[in-house]
């Protein structure tokens, strides 16, 4: 009776575990949050139509080598079209790029072009990386608008993941900076009639569409409010999802797809 039993549940084992294992891709690998990537505009929706890439800017992987926005692969190639005029995001001299990864790789290096050209490269001797990683690169070659091309590649495996990241260096250029989190402030369209009282200490509720942030999300987490895309969340920040508490556990700013639950845990701890 007992091997009667045991077959079935082998079997139910089995099913389970390749469940979790067709799943798990479109929550891996890793991506540049900010300043925003192409994919962490599509996925924030303040960029539009950009196909699949929307819901898993994690996943640009290709192999090793390639100079293309999406790695050269067949897919996500709506990274590739420069007709989307994406919007850049203002720096300095220099930029710190900053990534969230979901599956934590063996490192090879990190690189960063602009124009075809290296400008960084930061190698990782094929250890594993943090939930986060951060370079700070110097971009005073540069100047006016310029896209970034930002590269993880993997010291295991002869794949790499690719970003590209469109920025304006200096502030010049055309094509002001677009981030993915709502602003903590917002220019008036016109003078108001009356003084107000006091002075704003959060974000206003709503932003001007062209960024394409939410329109109630606050500009960080806190205390416990609502989940929301399009913010900008802190380690220990607490947010409620579907009745649940959670901590963040690395900053990162927020995209649908990416609500805390069982397949966000590297973002999100339910307390």
């Amino acid at each position: 009776m007992r091997r009667m039993i045991a077959y079935p549940l082998a079997t139910l084992g089995m099913v389970a575990s390749s469940l979790a294992v067709a799943a798990s891709p479109a929550m891996a690998h890793g991506y540049v949050s900010s300043p925003p990537s192409r994919q962490a505009l599509c996925a924030a929706g303040t960029v539009t139509g950009c196909g699949a890439i929307q819901f898993e800017p994690q996943s640009v992987e290709a192999p090793k080598g390639s100079t293309e926005c999406n790695g050269g692969g067949a897919a996500f190639t709506e990274l590739n079209d420069e007709s989307r005029n994406w919007p850049a995001a203002t720096v300095g001299r220099s930029a710190t790029f900053s990534w969230v990864l979901t599956a934590r790789h063996r490192t090879a290096t990190w690189e960063y072009f602009v124009d075809g050209a290296s400008v960084a490269k930061f190698d990782d001797n094929n250890q594993i990386p943090a939930a986060s990683v951060s370079h700070t690169v110097d971009l005073s070659r540069f100047s006016g608008k310029k896209t970034v091309l930002a590269v993880w590649n993997i010291g295991d495996t002869p794949m790499a993941f690719y970003n590209c990241v469109d920025v304006n260096i200096g502030g010049t250029g055309g094509g002001g900076s677009t981030p993915t989190t709502a602003p903590t402030t917002t220019a008036p369209t016109a003078a108001p009639t009356t003084a107000p009282t006091k002075a704003p200490t959060t974000a206003p509720t709503t932003t001007p569409p062209s960024t394409g942030a939410p329109t109630t999300a606050p500009t960080s987490g806190g205390g416990g409010q609502a989940w929301a895309p399009g913010v900008s969340y802190q380690a220990g920040d607490k947010v409620t999802y579907e009745g649940v508490t959670y901590e963040c556990r690395q900053g990162h700013n927020s995209i649908r797809s990416w609500e805390p639950g069982i397949w966000t845990l590297a973002l999100w701890l339910p307390l």
